[in-house]
């Protein structure tokens, strides 16, 4: 028997595993396609209706077609921007153009790549119905022409044969009428291949010659510099091939803003939005100046609030830099000198403490470094200004270095003090490799770690003054009484504001780190060694997975976890408390909500992952096995967690005594109920227990509960003035229920006492301990005020001598007994 339940129990568990298999298959194994059938003689009325009709709707569809009007002229604008971008460069130019214009075009090519990849996209949307509809009309002509080779009895009714001839020519018609537009788009499928083949070709080139690049700079690419014969001569090739950079880069800004693709519509609307209110809390910081109780707002807030321009445009520039990743590079470079002077007004007297004129310094210099692109039409000068450029920066970072060790590191001390020192020293080892590698030969490393330095110090300056202004508006908001008011604040508030803070300093390190990385030209390299550990698959039989998957699932899994439980917090604290529902309904949707939000994210991250639907409907099939060997009391459980969800017997907050555990519930699970005992401990009581024992609720419907008091009085006393006296008390106590009505009832008579019982209701059932002993206490004072006797328990006990009788017993003559002599 044991054997038998065994094998029953893997059959019924085994049963939904086999058919998600099936299902598996089923889904994963393409479809056939459906083979002509000849139509019946009954079906021919009602199907050649029903063909007919379909294709005159194909006919006027095609008749309509429009694809060229709609597609033609954006394919002519990408081909126009590729074009333009392969007459102004041949292959062998690209390799002498700069770095940073080679990363401009690079930006160009992959925005025409995502322009066509939206035109294509668009294309197969047009096609698709079109060649779907060619695809219907073959299979249904094909089942009228075998129906009519069908026909060849002769008693088919001639009737029947017109009109199967009539169908299968009004179909060859809808195919004819879809063949011109058809042609068009395949012509223009065509046209549009050889285009993305050029754009292919194009990214190629420029990402050779950045690799070329790259690579010249550990080669002399110039004469040293005692050999050189200085000329300030502007060659004219040069002179040339400025200008048609410039083409270039006007040409991407105008497409670009034209085509109005990425966060361009977000970005402006951040940005009127950040204005408005920025305004707005300077108003409200002018208003509030003049009322004395008033909070002080330090250094760094007034001057983010009383300069609300500055504060404008740094953000939108931080906006531009975040949202439109993607933008012309010309773009960018706007944006960071359009911060200069919102850094240097915004900077807080802390910073200018802690760097000192380090801020002027570095914001004139990253303004020197983007004038020398006036001279690129001369080698020499180019090369001789960025010699003295570096030259000049090692003497001010030099002095900066020796004054603050005059002034005993003043302003410098402290961890962030001692990382700006570091960095300064790093800052000086890279000038000098600079200055000796422009003087030996290489101008290519000598522009590169010079203008590296230059534009990661300036930065810096730039992130650090944007999240100082981004904690300071924190601040402010925390300190609105609007803010204050919300639940997340109330408990977490500093932890929140400090955790935002602390976040945006660890973005703001990161993308310091990835924008010097890329300006000293090591990103590129760092990232494909990176990208080709992430995406290596490891290969076991069937099973293929890479470390890229496992990190993917489980970012997944910890987004879906703190989402769920942030969404549950707010529906349990925010949401639903303002609502009018049934009482337990705001936990059973709260928690609900949670685990549907988990699972969901939980299968997000492992399609995200790789799996796909059949390999989680196997995997769901090992999973009930398991259930059906292991798992029936964690089953059990969950199920009994979706019971008491949906009919609500139990909920948080009430007072239970199950199998002898008595407390109140504090979180119902879907697995386990915690439950608080009055002794302080938390007893975790799974569900189907308190689904199959008995289970004691004393707030389910209400928080009414019965006080009673047993007492007895001595015998004499009235019986009707003790009674009268007992409610007139129990009345008077505050927390005595009015309905029901305390009651006072004569119990009987006790062995040295009257007995009286008192039942009290009350309505507050978390104090009722304290109620019923305030009531005893009254009661007491009661009966002792009256000089009615609370008897105890007494009993009287008599003593006697027995020393007399035992003597008298032992003098006196025995008896004699019966039938007996009596002794001599």
């Amino acid at each position: 028997m044991p054997v038998m339940r065994l094998l029953l129990a893997c059959l019924f568990y085994l049963l939904p595993a086999l058919v998600l298999a099936q299902d598996a298959t089923t889904l994963l194994t393409p479809a056939k396609p459906k083979a002509p059938e000849a139509i019946a003689l009954a079906d021919i009325p009602g199907r050649a209706d029903a063909d007919e009709r379909y294709a005159e709707e194909v006919a006027l569809r095609a008749a309509n077609a429009d694809s060229s009007g709609r597609l033609v002229p954006r394919l002519a604008t990408i081909e126009q921007s590729v074009d333009q971008k392969a007459r102004l460069f041949r292959y062998g130019e690209l390799r002498t153009l700069p770095v940073v214009r080679l990363e401009s075009m690079e930006r160009h090519w992959k925005f025409d790549a995502r322009q066509y990849a939206r035109w294509r996209a668009d294309m197969q949307a047009l096609v698709g119905p079109y060649a779907q509809d060619a695809a219907e009309l073959a299979l249904r002509r094909a089942d009228w022409d075998l129906t009519r080779e069908a026909m060849t009895s002769g008693s088919t009714p001639e009737a029947l044969r017109l009109r199967v001839d009539a169908v299968a020519a009004r179909l060859q018609q809808a195919e004819q009428a879809l063949s011109s537009p058809l042609a068009e788009q395949i012509g223009l499928g065509r046209r549009a291949n050889l285009l993305a083949a050029r754009i292919q070709s194009g990214q190629r080139s420029v990402e050779e010659a950045i690799a070329y690049s790259d690579r010249r700079l550990l080669r002399l690419d110039a004469p040293p510099l005692w050999r050189v014969h200085g000329t300030t001569t502007l060659r004219q090739d040069v002179t040339d091939k400025l200008t048609r950079e410039l083409q270039s880069e006007n040409s991407f800004v105008a497409q670009y803003a034209a085509a109005d693709v990425g966060n361009q519509r977000l970005l402006h609307i951040l940005q009127v939005l950040l204005l408005v209110v920025l305004l707005w809390v300077a108003w409200r910081h002018r208003r509030s100046g003049m009322d004395p109780t008033a909070t002080v707002a330090t250094d760094a807030e007034s001057r983010v609030i009383r300069r609300p321009f500055s504060t404008w445009l740094l953000l939108s520039m931080i906006g531009t830099l975040l949202l439109e990743p993607n933008a012309p590079m010309f773009l960018h470079q706007i944006a960071m000198l359009v911060a200069l002077v919102p850094v240097l007004r915004l900077m807080p007297q802390q910073g200018r403490r802690l760097l000192g004129p380090w801020p002027y310094l570095a914001t004139g210099f990253y303004l020197l470094q983007r004038l020398a692109v006036l001279l690129m039409a001369s080698d020499y000068l180019y090369r001789m200004y960025y010699l003295a450029l570096a030259a000049l920066a090692l003497v001010a970072t030099g002095w900066l270095l020796w004054r603050s060790r005059r002034q005993q590191f003043a302003g410098v001390a402290g961890p962030a003090g001692r990382l700006v020192h570091a960095l300064a020293w790093v800052g000086v080892v890279v000038l000098v490799v600079s200055i000796g590698a422009n003087v030996l030969g290489n101008v290519s490393l000598a522009e590169m770690l010079a203008s590296g330095i230059i534009e990661s110090g300036y930065f810096a300056l730039v992130l650090y003054a944007a999240v100082t202004v981004f904690e300071t508006l924190l601040r402010r908001l925390g300190t609105r009484r609007e803010v204050r008011r919300l639940w997340l604040m109330r408990r977490h508030g500093g932890n929140v504001l400090e955790s935002l803070a602390r976040w945006a300093r660890v973005a703001a390190v990161i993308g310091w780190i990835v924008y010097t990385m890329n300006r000293f030209r090591i990103f590129r390299p760092v990232y494909d060694v990176t990208k080709a550990i992430v995406t290596h698959r490891f290969e076991y039989g069937e099973l293929s997975i890479s470390l890229g998957h496992i990190l993917v699932f489980c970012i997944g899994v910890v987004l879906a976890v703190w989402t769920a439980k942030t969404l549950r917090a707010l529906l349990r604290e925010e949401v639903l408390p303002r609502m009018s529902l049934p009482r337990g309904v705001d936990n059973s949707v709260a928690s609900l909500s949670y685990y549907a939000l988990l699972l969901l994210g939980l299968l997000a991250a492992l399609s995200a992952a790789g799996f796909k639907l059949g390999q989680l409907a196997f995997l769901f099939g090992a999973l009930g096995v398991g259930i059906g060997l292991g798992l029936q009391d964690v089953v059990k459980n969950f199920v009994s967690g979706l019971i008491l969800m949906f009919e609500r017997p139990v909920q948080p907050g009430d007072v239970v005594d199950i199998s002898g555990t008595a407390g109140r519930v504090r979180n119902i699970g879907m697995r386990a109920t915690t439950v608080r005992t009055f002794d302080g401990a938390d007893v975790v009581v799974p569900n189907g227990m308190l689904l199959s024992d008995k289970l004691t609720n004393w707030t389910l419907n209400d928080p009414t509960r019965r006080i009673d008091i047993d007492l007895g009085v001595a015998y004499g006393t009235d019986v009707t003035r003790v009674m009268q006296l007992l409610q007139e008390t129990t009345r008077a106590t505050q927390g005595i229920a009015d309905d029901p009505a305390p009651a006072v009832l004569f119990t009987g008579f006790g062995a040295s006492s009257l007995d009286f019982a008192i039942r009290a209701w009350t309505h507050d059932f978390d104090n009722w301990s304290a109620l019923r002993s305030e009531l005893m206490t009254r009661l007491h004072a009661a009966l002792d005020a009256a000089g009615i006797e609370i008897p105890f328990p007494q009993q009287d006990l008599h003593l006697r001598t027995v020393a007399d009788d035992v003597l008298q017993s032992l003098h006196s003559p025995r008896a004699p007994e019966p039938g007996g002599h009596e002794a001599g």
